[in-house]
């Protein structure tokens, strides 16, 4: 069973999607993991009471001020190292992490090329990388948005996909709106990854990641809006 350290800096609403996946505070077990610990660089940071109804370990490593990224981040592995994280997933943590940082949970054989770092961004990488993706893609006009699952590279949202999630843009949606739609496929898609990683199906080659044993979407297109014309 891998031991996950989970990085947050707001509400944790991804934490708790991977809490409850891991059986957290009774319920059932659907990943083979753990949640080791939870570090936030935000001291007021909810999911930090999150993790603590869990039972969860939690450590504050505040960042506001701090200029010297590359020492803050190896505070954030001898943090890591010292509850034996083995993959570290980043939950709406609004940190670069450094090249420091990624050489510490880097590839190693075993692992078949995957890094030990997971990123959930909400939206469909490599469109609308960054901040704000939800509404980047309302002001686009874009029809389509959804959420990405990738390992952590050295880029902003550059790293290989795991697997991504798409929902429609409706008329009527504002930021708030398609970001709930798209915050439901989150929680979905996130446990689902880590628990690849877990059971050792996913590999990298390149940039594509092969996740062994899992169906594909069927080959049918989608439109939005519907075409009416047959």
């Amino acid at each position: 069973m891998i031991r996950l350290g989970v990085l947050a800096s707001g509400g944790g609403t991804n934490l708790q999607a991977i809490l409850d996946a891991c059986g957290a505070g009774g319920a059932a077990r659907r990943i083979d993991a753990e949640v080791a610990v939870v570090v936030s660089n935000v001291p007021t940071a909810g999911a930090l009471e999150r993790a603590r109804r869990a039972g969860v370990a939690t450590e504050v490593l505040p960042s506001k001020g701090v200029a010297d990224r590359e020492a803050y981040d190896l505070r954030l592995v001898e943090v890591l190292r010292a509850h034996r994280v083995g993959v570290v997933c980043l939950a709406g943590y609004m940190r670069l992490v450094t090249p420091t940082f990624l050489r510490a949970f880097g590839p190693t054989p075993a692992s078949r090329g995957c890094p030990h770092v997971l990123n959930v961004h909400p939206g469909l990488l490599p469109s609308f990388p960054g901040l704000h993706a939800q509404r980047q893609c309302v002001e686009y006009g874009s029809r389509f948005a959804g959420c990405t699952v990738h390992f952590v590279d050295e880029g902003t949202d550059t790293g290989p996909v795991i697997a991504q999630a798409i929902v429609p843009v409706l008329p009527e949606d504002d930021e708030a709106a398609l970001a709930a739609r798209i915050l439901e496929q989150e929680h979905r898609l996130y446990p689902q990854a880590i628990q690849w990683l877990a059971a050792g199906r996913l590999s990298v080659e390149g940039r594509r990641v092969r996740v062994e044993g899992a169906r594909t979407a069927p080959a049918v297109p989608v439109t939005n809006p519907v075409v009416e014309l047959g």
